[in-house]
C-alpha cells in the first residue's frame, strides 16, 4: 500500500475494494487509468492482480462473455482454488438441487459457502439462505458485471469473517469508459439439448444492456444504468439410487452375519456389500427467470473530491417439477447359507409415482452512500450503506401414487434373490411384467395417495451500516509510506418461517379408489423416464390441478408443522426464528518501505452481539388440551470477541515480477439455526422424551493463514502465478442444513437432549499455478493463438468431533485436484476459446447412511466439462459470439455412497447450454 495519488485512489478503490494498486498508473493520464480499472480484458486483470496489495484473482468482462455459464458461481469456477457446488444442503440439497443443472454455491481453497465474504460493489450482501450463511451465486447472472475478483487474503481493512476467500462483484461507473457517452444493448438465444431429448424445446433468452455518460463543467457528474433479463427452460434426467437408499431404505448388505440384515460381516469391506434394492428414477423440468440491474451516480468536482451512490438489485424466481418413478423393496429377508452368513432375498416390491416441486423466489439487492475527501496528506472516506436478501420457497408441494396404497396385498411378489444388475455403473431394476406395466402406466395403474403435502418456507436477512476510513500518506522521505486507520458498524435482522399442511388421503379402502388419470393430475407421458438408459414413461403432472385439489381437500386439521395434535399457535410459530446480529469492528495498519520490499502489518478488531428469539415446544402432557400444551417464545444470547492481526509483505525486484508473503488470522461465525434452533420435546413409544435445541455457547471456527507467492509477466502477452497456502482451523463446523452439526446427545434416564457441538481442529493446504502466454512471437496470423489455465493441488483434514462422523476426514466439498486448460486464439476482431475444466472427486456428506464408521460418506465423482466459444467483433460496435457448455454431455452431477463404490448414486444429466449473444456498443 505505497502511497497513491488521490485520483488514482479513488479510481481503483470504485473498481476492486480490498485490492491496493501500487504505482497503479500515471495519474496524470485518464485514459490509461480507464485501461486498468475497466478490466476488460485478460491481460488488464492479471495487470491488476500484479499490483494488488494482497493475492487475487480476476475475472474480467471478456472472460465473462466468453462462456455459456448459467451464473456467477459457474463463471468462477475458471479461477484457481474455486470449487463449484451445484447443490446444497437445505431445502434444494441433494439431487434435488442439482436437477436444476447449475452451479448454486463456490467453495475457495477447500472451504465451503459459509466461510467467504461475499460483496457488490464492497457493500457486504445480505444473507437470505434459511440454514446457512452462505449466499446462493446462482442468483446473479454474468451480464452486468464488469469485475469479479476474488480475494484469497484479507488485509486488516477488509472485514474478517472470510477463512475462504472475498469475492467482490463490481459493476462499472460512468467514468470507466473513455468516451462521454457509452451505450450498449445485448440479446441472446438459449437452448439446452437434455430438454429436447424429451420433445422439450429447451429455449431460452434475455437482453441487457447499459447507458454511461458524464456531463457538466468538467465531466464532473457521472450516471451508470444497466439492466438485465433473462430465462431458461429446462427438462433434465434423474437417477437417485443414493436418495432412494437413505429416504426408502433401497439398500442392504448382500451377505450379513445376522438373521436380521443389519451387521456387515467382520473383515468385509461394506463397501463390496452393498446392493442397490430401491431406485427413484425421474425427470426434472421448470425454468429460472431473472431481472435486475445497476445503479451508479458519481461527482467529482475535483481531484481532492469524490461522492457516489450505488445500487443494485436482482430477481430469481425458480419453478422446479420433479416426477420421480419408485420401485422400493417392501419385504427383505434372509437365507441362510452353508458359509453361515445370510444372504438377501427381495420377497415383494411396491411401484409408486412421487411428484414433487421446488420453486423458488430469491433477490438480492445493496445500496451505498459515500465519497472520498483528500486534505492534504489526509484521505477521509465515509459510506453508508444497506442490503437485503431473500430464499423463500412458496408452496412446495408433495404427492405420490403407488399399488399397495390400500393393502399391503396388493404388492407385486418377487421371488427372492437380488432386484439389481448393473450396466455402465447404472443400477438396472429386473423388473417382472406387473412391474414392468405398473411403471409404465403410472397414470392408471396407481392409486391417487393422498391430496398432497404443502410447505411454505420464507427466510431473509437486513442487513445495513456504515464504515469511515481514514488514511495518511506521508511521503517517501522515510520508511513509513501510509497509515490508514477504520471503523465499521453493521447491524443485521432475519426471519425463518417454515409451516406446513398434510392433506387426508383421496380414499380409503372402503371408498372409491382414485388414480392421477382419473383426478386429472396425468396429462400425457414422458416416453422414455431417463433417455439413453431407462426406456420405461413416466406421467406428466399438471402442476395447477394438482393445487386446485390439494386447496380444495384441505381442511383445519391438515395444518401439522409441528403436529396435528398441536393447537394452531404452535403450529405457526414451532418453524420460526428470528434473529439480531450486530458486529462492530475497527482497525489499524501501516506501509512501510524499504527499497523493494514494502511490508504491511496490520490489527483488526470485530466485537459480535447476536440475539435469537425462537419457538420452543414443550413436552406433550395428556392430561392437558392442545391449547394448554402451547409452547412460547425462547431467547438466547451470543457474543464474540475476535483480535485479528496480520502481516502482509510485497517485494518487487522489476516491474515483471512480485513476491508475496502474508501471515493472518480469521473467523467464521456459526449459522443462526444453529446457536438457537428453537427446543423441541418428542416423546417416544417407549416413554423417552428427546429434546432438540441450538447451542448458543458454539464457537466460531478460527482460522490462522499463511501464504506465499509470486506473479510474473513479459513483454509477450504472458502472466504466470504460482501460490501456496495454509490454514489451521479450530472449532470446525461443516454444513448440514437444518440438522444440528456434530450434534451431541445428552441427559440420562428417560430423557437425552440433542444439541449442535463444535469439532476439533483441521488443516488445509495446497499449491496453485496458473499461466497464459500469447504467442506473440509467431508469424502471422498464427500469432493469435495462445494457451493457458491453471491447476490446484489441495490437501485438507479436520475432526469433525466424535466417532460417528469421523476424527480424520476430507473436509466437506474439498477435492484434492482442480484443473482448467485453455487454447485461445485473437486476432483482427476474432476471438476462439476452448475450455476444458475438471474437478476431483471429495466429501459431499458425512455420514449419509447413518451407519458405524465413516465408509458411508457420500462422495462426488470427479467431474469434466469441455466449453466452446467462438466470436467476432466488428469495428461498427457490433459483435456475435457463439458459446457452448458441456459440449461432450458429460454428466453434471454423480455423487455416490462411499470413496470407491458406484453401486448406490446419484446421477443428473442435463446435457450441453449453447448461447448465441449479439451486442453492440456505441
Amino acid at each position: 500500500m505505497r502511497p497513491i495519488p488521490f485520483k488514482s485512489l479513488l479510481l481503483v478503490t470504485a473498481a476492486l475494494t480490498g485490492l491496493t494498486l501500487v504505482d497503479a498508473a500515471r495519474a496524470d493520464d485518464a485514459t490509461q487509468l480507464e485501461e486498468i480499472l475497466v478490466v476488460a480484458n485478460r491481460y488488464q486483470a492479471t495487470d491488476a492482480q500484479m499490483q494488488a496489495t494482497n493475492s487475487v484473482s480476476i475475472l474480467s468482462t471478456e472472460d465473462l462473455e466468453h462462456t455459456a455459464v448459467h451464473n456467477v458461481a459457474e463463471a468462477l469456477g475458471l479461477l484457481p482454488g474455486v470449487t463449484v457446488v451445484n447443490t446444497g444442503q437445505s431445502f434444494f440439497g441433494g439431487i434435488d438441487g442439482a436437477s436444476r443443472g447449475e452451479g448454486m454455491f463456490t467453495a475457495v481453497r477447500g472451504l465451503n459457502s459459509e466461510y467467504n465474504v461475499n460483496m457488490i460493489n464492497g457493500v457486504t450482501v445480505a444473507q437470505g439462505m434459511p440454514y446457512s450463511r452462505g449466499v446462493q451465486l446462482s442468483l446473479l447472472p454474468p451480464s452486468g458485471l464488469q469485475t469479479i475478483a476474488l480475494n484469497k487474503t484479507s488485509t486488516a481493512d477488509m472485514d474478517g469473517d472470510a477463512i475462504g476467500g472475498t469475492i467482490d462483484f463490481r459493476t462499472p461507473t460512468a467514468f470507466d469508459f473513455k468516451d462521454d457517452v457509452h451505450a450498449s444493448l445485448g440479446l441472446s438465444g438459449r437452448m439446452e439439448s437434455r430438454a429436447r431429448d424429451y420433445d422439450k424445446d429447451g429455449l431460452g433468452g434475455g437482453a441487457n444492456g447499459d447507458v454511461a455518460w458524464t456531463f457538466g463543467r468538467d465531466h464532473q457528474f457521472g450516471v451508470y444504468v444497466s439492466a438485465f433479463y433473462d430465462k431458461r427452460n429446462y427438462t433434465n434426467s434423474e437417477m437417485a439410487g443414493s436418495m432412494a437408499a437413505r429416504n426408502d431404505g433401497g439398500w442392504s448388505y448382500a451377505l450379513t452375519s445376522d438373521a436380521a440384515g443389519k451387521l456387515n460381516p467382520a473383515g468385509t469391506d461394506p463397501l463390496s456389500n452393498l446392493v442397490q434394492t430401491g431406485l427413484n428414477v425421474g425427470v426434472s423440468n421448470g425454468s429460472t427467470e431473472r431481472y435486475g440491474g445497476n445503479l451508479s451516480l458519481d461527482w467529482r468536482p475535483d481531484d481532492s473530491l469524490s461522492a457516489y451512490f450505488r445500487a443494485s438489485y436482482a430477481y430469481a424466481e425458480t419453478v422446479q417439477n420433479s416426477t420421480f418413478s419408485q420401485i422400493v423393496s417392501t419385504n427383505k429377508s434372509r437365507v441362510l447359507q452353508p458359509s453361515g452368513l445370510y444372504a438377501l432375498s427381495i420377497d415383494k416390491f411396491r411401484t409408486s409415482v412421487w411428484y414433487e416441486t421446488n420453486p423458488e423466489e430469491a433477490d438480492l439487492a445493496t445500496f451505498q452512500l459515500g465519497g472520498d475527501k483528500t486534505v492534504g496528506a489526509w484521505t477521509i472516506s465515509p459510506q453508508l450503506f444497506y442490503s437485503f436478501g431473500n430464499n423463500d420457497r412458496p408452496d412446495h408441494i408433495e404427492a405420490s401414487a403407488r399399488n399397495d396404497q390400500f393393502s399391503s396385498a396388493d404388492r407385486f411378489n418377487y421371488g427372492g434373490g437380488t432386484s439389481m444388475g448393473y450396466q455402465n455403473n447404472f443400477p438396472m431394476p429386473l423388473l417382472t411384467p406387473e412391474m414392468a406395466n405398473a411403471l409404465n402406466n403410472a397414470g392408471t395403474a396407481l392409486w391417487a395417495r393422498r391430496a398432497g403435502q404443502l410447505t411454505s418456507q420464507y427466510s431473509g436477512q437486513d442487513k445495513g451500516g456504515a464504515k469511515l476510513d481514514v488514511q495518511y500518506d506521508a511521503g517517501n522521505d522515510s520508511a513509513l509510506r501510509a497509515v490508514k486507520v477504520g471503523a465499521k458498524y453493521i447491524d443485521s435482522k432475519r426471519t425463518v418461517t417454515n409451516r406446513d399442511w398434510t392433506n387426508a388421503y383421496f380414499s380409503d379402502a372402503t371408498g372409491s379408489r382414485q388414480t392421477w388419470d382419473s383426478l386429472g393430475i396425468a396429462k400425457g407421458v414422458y416416453d422414455d423416464v431417463f433417455p439413453g438408459k431407462y426406456s420405461w414413461s413416466i406421467p406428466k403432472v399438471d402442476h395447477d390441478r394438482m393445487l386446485e385439489l390439494f386447496y380444495k381437500y384441505q381442511t383445519p386439521g391438515s395444518f401439522d408443522s409441528c403436529g396435528s395434535n398441536r393447537s394452531f399457535t404452535d403450529n405457526m410459530n414451532c418453524n420460526t426464528q428470528k434473529g439480531t446480529e450486530a458486529v462492530t469492528s475497527a482497525y489499524s495498519m501501516a506501509t512501510l518501505q524499504f527499497g523493494d520490499l514494502e511490508v504491511i502489518p496490520g490489527l483488526r478488531f470485530e466485537h459480535t452481539a447476536i440475539s435469537n428469539t425462537f419457538w420452543q415446544l414443550p413436552a406433550w402432557d395428556d392430561t392437558k388440551t392442545a391449547e394448554q400444551n402451547t409452547g412460547s417464545w425462547g431467547k438466547s444470547h451470543t457474543t464474540y470477541n475476535e483480535v485479528l492481526p496480520s502481516l502482509f509483505a510485497n517485494w518487487r525486484p522489476d516491474g515483471d515480477s512480485v513476491y508475496r508473503a502474508a501471515v493472518w488470522t480469521s473467523y467464521t461465525r456459526p449459522a443462526f439455526v444453529q446457536l438457537a434452533g428453537g427446543a423441541r420435546y418428542d416423546l417416544s413409544d417407549d416413554g423417552v422424551t428427546t429434546i432438540t435445541m441450538g447451542n448458543p455457547d458454539l464457537k466460531p471456527i478460527r482460522a490462522t493463514n499463511v501464504d506465499l507467492g509470486g506473479e510474473w509477466s513479459n513483454d509477450h502477452g504472458g502472466h504466470a502465478a504460482l501460490g501456496a497456502y495454509y490454514k489451521h482451523l479450530t472449532n470446525y463446523l461443516y454444513e448440514n442444513g437444518s440438522d444440528g452439526v456434530n450434534a451431541a446427545l445428552g441427559g440420562s434416564g428417560k430423557t437425552r437432549t440433542i444439541q449442535p457441538r463444535n469439532g476439533g481442529d483441521g488443516d488445509v493446504y495446497g499449491i496453485e499455478l496458473s499461466l497464459r502466454q500469447k504467442l506473440v512471437d509467431l508469424p502471422s496470423p498464427f500469432d493469435g493463438f495462445g494457451f493457458g489455465g491453471n491447476v490446484t493441488r489441495q490437501w485438507t483434514k479436520v475432526d469433525l468431533g466424535n466417532d460417528t462422523v469421523g476424527r480424520n476426514q476430507r473436509i466437506q466439498n474439498a477435492p484434492d485436484w482442480l484443473a482448467n486448460l485453455q487454447l485461445f486464439y485473437e486476432k483482427d476482431g476474432f476471438s476462439f476459446d476452448v475450455i476444458y475444466s475438471y474437478t476431483g472427486s471429495y466429501v459431499s456428506v458425512y455420514n449419509y447412511l447413518d451407519q458405524p464408521g465413516t465408509w458411508d460418506d457420500l462422495w462426488a465423482r470427479p467431474s469434466k466439462r469441455l466449453d466452446l466459444h467462438a466470436g467476432y467483433a466488428m469495428d461498427n460496435g457490433l459483435s456475435l459470439d457463439l458459446s457452448v457448455s458441456n459440449l461432450l454431455g458429460d454428466y453434471t452431477y454423480w455423487t455416490h455412497v462411499g470413496q470407491h463404490s458406484l453401486a448406490l448414486s446419484d446421477v443428473v444429466d442435463s446435457g450441453t447450454t449453447s448461447l448465441l449473444t449479439l451486442r453492440y456498443s456505441y
